[in-house]
């Protein structure tokens, strides 16, 4: 008889517990949008891939990298995209080079004042806003470069953003793998990211599942 009494109390609360859990999923789901940047604005998206190798951020050589960015106008319009292989590297060294390219483009076509540079490498976003400087040598020495840059740009943001809202971006970033050169996309982007890029303009919310 006590067994079929904790029987019936456990599924008295069995609710409750189910009602708890519905709330933690429904607390952990992080709405994500891309946003455009301001009127006279341009926002720049980077990324960089990193497969194999066993390189974490900022450990290790890595595996085969790539990088790859985007540049678009306060009207989501595409302007400019970029990728490229770049050779063995960890996560960390790629999502650097891929700064630094986009910076670089950035400056070649005077599109240095009101600048957005947007990643999804929260503590690489914090080194660079912050000006913070790191023991890793090889990292440094791509921040410094980075910095190097910064002062011919005007009316600067920089901000972190979850990868969900990072997706175009990303998709050059893969693209890059593939690449046997360095490759440009000037006013026409490539027909892999269009899709992203309408959901990104229309302001479309992708929610994040924290793991």
């Amino acid at each position: 008889m006590s067994q079929v009494m904790n029987i019936i109390r456990w599924q008295r609360t069995l609710p409750c517990y189910s009602n708890m859990i519905i709330r933690v999923l429904h607390k952990e789901a992080i709405p994500v949008e891309w946003k455009k940047p301001g009127i006279g604005w341009t926002k720049l998206n980077f990324d960089g891939s990193s497969k194999g190798g066993g390189g974490g951020r900022g450990r290790g050589r890595g595996g085969k990298a790539s990088i790859g960015g985007l540049i678009r106008n306060d009207k989501a319009e595409f302007m400019l995209g970029y990728a490229e292989s770049i050779g063995r590297a960890n996560s960390t060294i790629a999502e650097l080079k891929a700064l630094r390219r986009g910076l670089e483009l950035v400056v070649e076509n005077g599109w240095n004042d009101k600048l957005w540079l947007e990643g999804d490498a929260k503590t690489l976003v914090e080194i660079i806003s912050k000006r913070r400087k790191v023991r890793c040598m090889e990292v440094q020495k791509h921040i410094s470069d980075i910095n190097s840059i910064l002062p011919e740009v005007n009316n600067l943001v920089v901000s972190h953003i979850y990868r969900e809202g990072n997706r175009a971006a990303d998709k050059f970033a893969q693209m890059g793998h593939l690449l046997e050169e360095p490759t440009i996309w000037r006013h026409v982007p490539p027909h892999e990211v269009l899709a992203i890029m309408r959901d990104d303009a229309q302001g479309k919310i992708v929610l994040r599942t924290r793991r």
